[in-house]
């Protein structure tokens, strides 16, 4: 190592050095730019390395001569043998002016940074020495929610895929795994249909990717629960949107009741099958209901015939009524219903919704034989998020063609029943005294979509499934990855719980004031770079790295490596799937949540990201 000068003051955040000459600086320069590193002696055997934050000059008026003078920023200390370098992040001792500052050679730095028994996953180069490849923890970056933030055009959607790429094994195309499975899964909401190509590989690699698009995906409508449904058929700023809900309501668990006899304690969020024509019937004929009015006979609604209906609940739900005209003769009296005339606009809006052809993926989803999804279905459902049936570990669920005032709904049901599965698979795992051995992640694009910082009603459904992940996810091996190019109108309650980030560019104020706030005080000095940086490069903050280096994201295989199950739910990402996979266990699980239903300290890192497409 080359000594270049000596320390003049020491703070916790910065390191002051004055260099031994403008020689030095003029030899060395090139190693001495900001974000490359320095190597501090303590007085003992124990180093410190600092990334340099800023260097300056300043000429001394009396001698005239140039002093050049470099502040760093303490990342770690390192003790150094003949074996191996032993690296400690943070809680560095301060140095005493004085003390001796080198250059380091790349050797020092790869030896520093090269991949050992913890920062076994590759995530790239470092920008401003491709020399150096740059190992993180795989099980700290899984194992923890994880933010991905950038502006248009910064390469968030490559750092994805290639993240993604990188821990499925897929390198160049190519599936480096193939005569292995793996038990983790990653489910994609893909909001602009752009991560197909990232996973679509020839048939002889042995890796299948489920796509499901509207053509394919089946939600039906009544897996909803009430804050669903309601989002979908009702208007809540409507004056009488309490009655719409009341009747709603009614006829919804009317209909539940009747169609599944076997079930009791039935209630509005019972994820059981109902038909929603009957629901439309029923609100139609409240709609128009006109009550008997002679005095001495029961106010029960009157047919056309004048014939009194005894069981109008029941009979609303089979068939539209012909109902008699409203009159004031005492002969035959009759009177509007208490709902009469008040839902014209809501059964325009049912109307609309249930002949929409782009919603018939929830409004009439059918089966291959041509039959709809009735309760018994339940287990099929479900099983189409999961890959495991057909042995793929990643799920893209395309939301391009899905219109955009259903996003937050649909969002809503896949985020909640993913969840309900994970909670139950690992409670049916801990009974066993096992850990949880199936991993979800949930990537979340254009976040700010669905989950938004502000944002009206319609968005209730979608914050509240996602913002439970967020806070309870990782219990039961459920984790998020947020993707977001506007940090600042996302959910405050999902960033808060995001212990990882990657920073790409990003040149709006506000952005940048967010992603600020979010990071550690030793780190915020970060945000000021952000404008400035390249497509493809970012900055990794977060538990997992070793130390906060600027990198470039690189397709490389990665070595494998035994990533410990119990410490995080995805660190198994990279290992082999036991023999005993789990259908049985699985369909115990679909059992248990229809049951359940019915009873109703962190571094930075900075990054270069590749195209992984």
């Amino acid at each position: 190592m080359i000594e270049i000068g000596k320390v003049t003051n020491s703070t916790p955040g910065n390191i002051q050095i004055l260099l031994s000459s403008v020689d030095v600086f003029e030899r060395n320069k090139q190693h001495m730019r900001v974000s490359r590193y320095v190597v501090i002696a303590d007085g003992n055997e124990t180093k410190i390395l600092a990334s340099i934050q800023n260097v300056s000059a300043v000429q001394n008026e009396r001698t005239e001569t140039i002093n050049y003078t470099i502040t760093a920023t303490p990342i770690g200390s390192y003790i150094e043998n003949e074996e191996e370098i032993e690296f400690r992040q943070g809680g560095v001792n301060l140095p005493s002016p004085t003390e001796p500052v080198y250059l380091p050679d790349d050797n020092l730095i790869n030896r520093i940074f090269s991949c050992s028994d913890n920062f076994s996953f590759e995530i790239g180069k470092l920008s401003n020495n491709n020399n150096i490849r740059y190992f993180v923890d795989g099980n700290k970056f899984f194992g923890k929610h994880i933010a991905v933030v950038g502006s248009t055009g910064s390469g968030k959607s490559c750092a994805v895929a290639s993240i993604l790429q990188r821990v499925m094994h897929i390198n160049n195309g190519k599936n480096d795994t193939r005569d292995e499975k793996k038990n983790s899964h990653i489910i994609i909401f893909d909001i602009h249909s752009e991560y197909r190509s990232a996973f679509s590989l020839d048939d002889e690699q042995n890796f299948t990717v489920n796509v499901l698009d509207v053509e394919k995906l089946c939600l039906p409508y009544w897996l909803m629960n009430s804050q669903e449904l309601e989002a979908l058929f009702i208007e809540s700023n409507e004056m009488n949107s309490h009655n719409q809900i009341s009747q709603f309501k009614k006829a919804v668990i009317l209909s539940k009741e009747k169609h599944n006899p076997e079930l009791k304690h039935i209630n509005y969020d019972t994820p059981v099958y109902f038909n929603i024509w009957e629901v439309y019937r029923y609100i139609k004929n409240k709609n128009r209901e006109i009550l008997n009015n002679i005095d001495g006979q029961p106010q029960k609604p009157r047919q056309e015939d004048g014939t009194l209906i005894d069981n109008a609940d029941t009979a609303y739900l089979e068939k539209e009524i012909s109902f008699a005209g409203s009159s004031t003769a005492k002969a035959d009296k009759t009177k509007n219903g208490p709902y009469n005339g008040d839902f014209e606009r809501f059964i325009t809006r049912l109307e609309i919704k249930l002949s929409d052809k782009r919603l018939k993926f929830i409004t009439d989803p059918k089966k291959d034989s041509g039959e709809s999804y009735k309760t018994v279905d339940f287990d099929s459902i479900l099983m189409q998020f999961l890959g495991y049936i057909d042995k793929a570990n990643v799920t893209i669920i395309d939301l391009s063609a899905i219109p955009f005032e259903v996003l937050s709904i649909v969002i809503s049901l896949l985020s909640r029943v993913i969840f309900d599965f994970a909670f139950h698979y690992s409670k049916i795992m801990h009974e066993q005294q096992l850990v949880n051995d199936i991993p979800f992640m949930l990537v979340c694009e254009e976040a700010h979509n669905y989950i938004p910082k502000g944002g009206g009603a319609e968005y209730n459904a979608s914050k509240h499934s996602i913002e439970r992940i967020a806070k309870e996810g990782r219990k039961y091996g459920l984790n998020l990855m947020v993707v977001s190019q506007r940090p600042s109108e996302v959910s405050e309650t999902i960033f808060s719980q995001c212990n990882n980030f990657v920073v790409l560019k990003l040149t709006n104020v506000n952005d940048q004031s967010c992603i600020r706030n979010l990071l550690p005080d030793n780190n915020s000095a970060l945000v000021d770079v952000l404008p400035t940086l390249a497509a493809g490069r970012c900055f990794f903050v977060g538990v997992f790295v070793s130390s906060p280096p600027k990198r470039k994201k690189k397709k490389e295989k990665t070595g494998d490596s035994e990533l410990g199950v119990r410490k995080t739910p995805l660190g198994i990402l990279h290992s082999t799937l036991r023999t005993v996979i789990i259908l049985n266990e699985m369909s115990r699980v679909l059992n248990l949540l229809l049951e359940a239903a019915l009873c109703k300290n962190t571094t930075s890192t900075p990054v270069t990201i590749q195209n992984s497409y």
